[in-house]
C-alpha cells in the first residue's frame, strides 16, 4: 500500500507558485479525491493514488500550477464520469482542454507496427497543439510503469516497450533527460527481461569502481576551483540511467570498460566563461582523453542540452567523465522544455503551452502528418524522423540544420528550401565535392551547388531520409512522369 496522498506534498514542491496557484491546486486535489472516491485499481490500491502521483511528478519538474491541477484531474472525464461542462464551471476552459487531450491520449495503443497508427497519428497531433498534454502524459506513464507487476505478462511486455520506444523518445526530443531516463529504467526490466539482468549484473560490477575514483578527484577540483576564485554552485555525482547504458554496451559490443560515464562528476558554475575556466583548470591537472572533450555550449544538442564534456585520466589507474554547466544549463539538461515554463525563458508560452523557435521541431509533427498519407509508412516515418539519434550540419554561415541520422545532402537541400532540393547539382562537405548519397556526419560544413537544368531523380528515393525529401521527391516525379506528359496532349472526354 502507498502513503496517504497529502496536498502539502504536492504544495511543498511548488517553491515559486503565488498563493492562488496553490489554492488552484489544493481545489484541484480535493476535486479528484471526492470524483475517485471507492474507485481503485488493479494493485487494490485507491485510484486517487494514481493521479497524486501524477501531480507530484509534475510539480517536481517545475511544471506551473494549471498543468499541476490538470495532472490532478486527468482521469475525472473518463474514469470518474465528471461532465465537462461541470469541470468548465469549476477550473475554467483551459484546464478542461488539458484534461481533454490526456484522455484522448489514453485510447493509444502503440503495440509495435502498423497497428493503431492512427490513434498514434492523433497523439502526435495533440502534442503539436499544446506540449503540456504530453508531459501530464509522460507523467501519468511513469507511475503505471512504476505498478506494471500486478498486470499480466502480456498487458506488461506491450506497455513496456512502448514506453521505451514512443514515450522516452519524445522525452529525449523535450530536453527532459532525467524523465526519459525515469521512463526507461521503469520499462527495462519488463521490456527485455534478460538484457536487464545481464546489464545490472555489469553495472554493480563497475560502479563501485568508477565512485572511488570520482572520490579520488572530488576535493581536488572543489579546492583548485575555489583557489581560483570561481564560484561554485554545486559538486555532485551523476550515475547514468540503466537503459541507457545498455544502449551504450550494445554499441560497445558489451565491453563496459569502453563506457566511461557510468558515474560522471557535474561541476556547476555561475558563468559560461567559468565553464571555460573550469575545463582548462581540469586540464592542467588531469591529462583528457583524446576525442572525449565536448563542447555542447558553441554546438548545442538537438533537443537543446547544453554542457561541456570532457574525460580525465585520474592518473591512478582510473576514467572519469567531468561534466560542467552553468545553474541554467544544468536546469534545462534536468527538466528540458519544463525549465521554461517557470522560469519562461522560451520554449513555449507557459498558459498556452505554444511553442516557440527552441522546440519548433514539435511544429514539424504536423508537416510529417501531411507529407506522409500512407498509414502503414507512418511509422517508419515517425522513427527516423523523430525518434532516431539527430545529428546537426551547418549551412555556409554557420546555421545549424538538425537532421535523421543517416541523411544525406538531398535531404539537407530540401531541409533549407524545396526549389534548392528540386534543382541540386551537387555538394560539397567540408569544402570536398561529394556524391548525393554520402551520409551527412554530425559537425559537417555543407555547400549545395544547384543548376536550374537539375530536377529529381527516382534514385533519390533510394538515399533520402526525411519524409519533407520524398514527399518533394514523388511530387515532381508523379507531375514529371510520362504519363503525366502525355495526359496534357490527350482530348479532354
Amino acid at each position: 500500500m502507498e502513503n496517504t496522498p497529502k496536498v502539502e506534498d504536492i504544495l511543498k514542491l511548488m517553491k515559486r507558485a503565488k498563493k492562488n496557484d496553490r489554492a488552484l491546486v489544493a481545489r484541484a486535489f480535493e476535486f479528484a479525491q471526492k470524483a475517485h472516491q471507492g474507485q481503485t485499481r488493479v494493485s487494490g490500491n485507491p485510484y486517487f493514488i494514481h493521479v497524486f502521483e501524477t501531480a507530484r511528478k509534475l510539480a517536481e519538474l517545475n511544471m506551473n500550477a494549471q498543468t499541476i491541477a490538470a495532472g490532478l484531474l486527468h482521469d475525472t472525464l473518463e474514469d470518474a464520469g465528471v461532465p465537462r461542462v461541470a469541470m468548465i464551471k469549476e477550473f475554467g476552459e483551459d484546464i478542461t482542454r488539458l484534461v481533454d487531450g490526456v484522455t484522448k491520449l489514453g485510447t493509444v495503443k502503440y503495440r509495435g507496427r502498423e497497428r493503431h497508427i492512427e490513434s498514434l497519428r492523433k497523439f502526435l497531433m495533440s502534442i503539436a497543439e499544446d506540449v503540456r498534454v504530453l508531459i501530464i502524459k509522460l507523467c501519468d506513464r511513469l507511475h503505471n510503469l512504476r505498478t506494471l507487476q500486478y498486470l499480466s505478462p502480456e498487458k506488461q511486455k506491450r506497455i513496456a516497450v512502448e514506453s521505451i520506444e514512443i514515450y522516452a523518445a519524445l522525452a529525449n526530443r523535450l530536453g527532459m533527460g532525467n524523465l526519459k531516463g525515469d521512463i526507461e529504467d521503469a520499462a527495462f526490466p519488463y521490456a527485455y527481461p534478460k538484457e536487464y539482468e545481464m546489464a545490472e549484473k555489469l553495472i554493480q560490477e563497475k560502479t563501485e569502481i568508477n565512485k572511488k575514483y570520482l572520490d579520488e578527484i572530488y576535493k581536488t577540483i572543489k579546492k583548485e576551483i575555489i583557489k581560483q576564485g570561481i564560484k561554485i554552485v554545486k559538486i555532485d555525482y551523476r550515475f547514468k540511467h540503466k537503459y541507457s547504458l545498455y544502449k551504450k554496451l550494445v554499441r560497445h559490443n558489451m565491453d563496459i570498460d569502453k563506457i566511461y560515464d557510468i558515474v560522471a562528476l557535474r561541476v556547476i558554475v555561475p558563468s559560461i566563461e567559468c565553464c571555460y575556466r573550469v575545463l582548462g583548470l581540469i586540464h592542467t591537472l588531469w591529462r583528457p582523453l583524446q576525442g572525449r572533450i565536448k563542447d555542447y555550449i558553441a554546438v548545442a544538442k538537438p533537443n537543446g542540452y547544453r554542457a561541456l564534456h570532457t574525460t580525465i585520466f585520474t592518473g591512478t589507474g582510473g576514467i572519469v567523465e567531468i561534466q560542467i554547466y552553468t545553474p541554467e544549463m544544468y536546469r534545462e539538461a534536468k527538466y528540458g522544455i519544463a525549465s521554461h515554463v517557470i522560469f519562461k525563458e522560451g520554449g513555449f508560452h507557459p498558459t498556452s503551452g505554444k511553442v516557440r523557435p527552441k522546440f519548433a521541431w514539435l511544429n514539424k509533427l504536423k508537416d510529417l502528418q501531411q507529407a506522409v498519407l500512407e498509414q502503414s509508412k507512418f511509422l517508419e516515418h515517425l522513427k527516423i524522423d523523430f525518434f532516431k539519434d539527430r545529428i546537426f550540419v551547418f549551412t555556409p554561415k554557420g546555421e545549424v540544420v538538425d537532421l535523421p541520422e543517416e541523411s544525406c545532402p538531398i535531404d539537407f537541400a530540401y531541409t533549407i528550401h524545396s526549389d534548392i532540393g528540386d534543382h541540386i547539382w551537387s555538394a560539397k562537405v567540408n569544402g570536398k565535392v561529394i556524391a548525393l548519397d554520402y551520409k551527412l556526419r554530425n559537425g559537417d560544413f555543407v555547400e549545395i551547388v544547384t543548376k536550374k537544368e537539375s530536377h529529381p531523380s527516382s534514385r533519390w528515393m533510394e538515399y533520402v531520409k526525411t519524409p519533407l525529401a520524398r514527399k518533394h521527391i514523388k511530387n515532381y516525379l508523379d507531375k514529371n512522369s510520362l504519363m503525366s506528359r502525355l495526359s496534357k496532349y490527350m482530348p479532354k472526354k
